[in-house]
């Protein structure tokens, strides 16, 4: 009798631990804060990996420029070295959105900056700025205050539930303008020619914000799928990859078009401003991860996110200088002329850039006499 009746009361207690697992409220504060803590790991290990991948590709160019006939990048082992840990880094941020909350993963995007800035300067013995520093200090700060702050919702992610948020009138709502604001800004792109820096990191972090749901549908169904729960045989998971691919696909194109036009140091903290915003709203609408938060939580959460945007701002500001390959002077804004010209010096008399030679001296003053 006492072993049946101990048996009823653990089948009762497992069933509402796997009720309580399936919504979005968890069993217990230490639970939800170990498997926040697995994905904050692997979303710092993978940002860390990527920024060691990005050095040692750097490092590999570098080495192969100073050699009299380079060989082709890719047949450099240390190169593929680095493309390996990059898709290591790739995974354990794939893998992260399937126990952290997309507001959490997002964010620490920083981590793979504050990490590049240092590893260039112990590896590519480039030199440490004070903005360095202080950008640095920042964006540790904020990396703490988003680690410790996270939005306490853990859930679990299944077929059913993707499908919910999707039929959802927020996110419908979201789509919508979503959808409106990225053909305004294509029509500008594409008709209009403008190829503004904001036009095209928008147009990006529009198609990111498709990117951050339909990464965290999948990995959220895989790990369902190794819990038991199998998520591989209902269609919104195949939905999910085809959106998560064609997403990416489009979000690089616009991302290397802002590359070849502008500075990297002007890409890189505008993108991860952009990408990071546009990845807690989605997570906000889509998931609902700022449902019952704390007020505190919310604020000093987006507080930690602003001090990271400053300091991804102050690390990557003036890193690069573009040089003009041949000299010029810039006369700026000259009177009753509607374009500014720039005048090339000699370069085979260099030493006399921006004086004026015999031979033209001789042929201004004749000119004078004929007057």
């Amino acid at each position: 009798m006492t072993t049946a009746t101990s048996v009823t009361t653990a089948q009762l207690l497992f069933n509402n631990v796997s009720e309580q697992q399936n919504s979005t409220v968890p069993l217990t504060w230490d639970s939800l804060h170990q498997i926040n803590v697995l994905g904050t790991v692997l979303a710092i290990t993978g940002n860390v990996l990527i920024s060691i991948s990005l050095n040692i590709q750097k490092y590999t160019h570098v080495r192969l420029l100073c050699q009299e006939s380079p060989a082709p990048y890719y047949r450099s082992k240390l190169w593929w070295c680095g493309i390996f840990l990059m898709g290591m880094g790739e995974l354990g941020n794939f893998a992260a959105y399937g126990f952290a909350p997309a507001t959490l993963v997002a964010p620490l995007g920083c981590v793979s900056v504050i990490a590049s800035a240092a590893i260039s300067v112990l590896f590519l013995k480039e030199k440490m700025r004070s903005s360095d520093i202080l950008g640095g200090s920042l964006a540790v700060l904020g990396t703490y205050l988003l680690v410790t702050f996270a939005i306490n919702v853990q859930q679990e992610i299944t077929a059913a539930k993707i499908h919910k948020y999707i039929v959802s009138w927020p996110f419908l709502v979201y789509l919508g303008l979503e959808f409106i604001l990225f053909i305004t800004f294509l029509y500008l792109f594409k008709k209009r020619g403008m190829k503004h820096i904001v036009v095209l990191l928008l147009m990006s972090s529009l198609l990111a914000s498709l990117t951050v749901i339909s990464v965290k549908a999948v990995s959220g169904m895989i790990t369902s799928s190794m819990k038991g729960q199998l998520q591989f045989q209902y269609p919104v998971f195949y939905v999910m990859v085809v959106i998560m691919v064609a997403s990416c696909i489009f979000q690089v194109q616009f991302l290397n078009q802002a590359m070849k036009l502008y500075n990297a140091t002007e890409v890189v903290p505008i993108n991860f401003v952009f990408f990071t915003t546009s990845a807690i709203i989605a997570g906000v609408i889509f998931y609902q991860e700022f449902h019952g938060a704390a007020l505190l939580n919310i604020f000093m959460f987006l507080f930690g996110c602003i001090l990271s945007f400053l300091g991804v701002f102050l690390i990557a500001r003036n890193r690069e200088k573009r040089t003009a390959e041949i000299p010029y002077i810039d006369l700026g804004t000259i009177p009753k002329e509607s374009n500014t010209e720039r005048i090339q010096p000699d370069l085979s008399h260099i030493n006399s850039y921006g004086t004026v030679q015999d031979g033209e001296r001789n042929h201004d003053s004749r000119g004078e006499d004929a007057k």
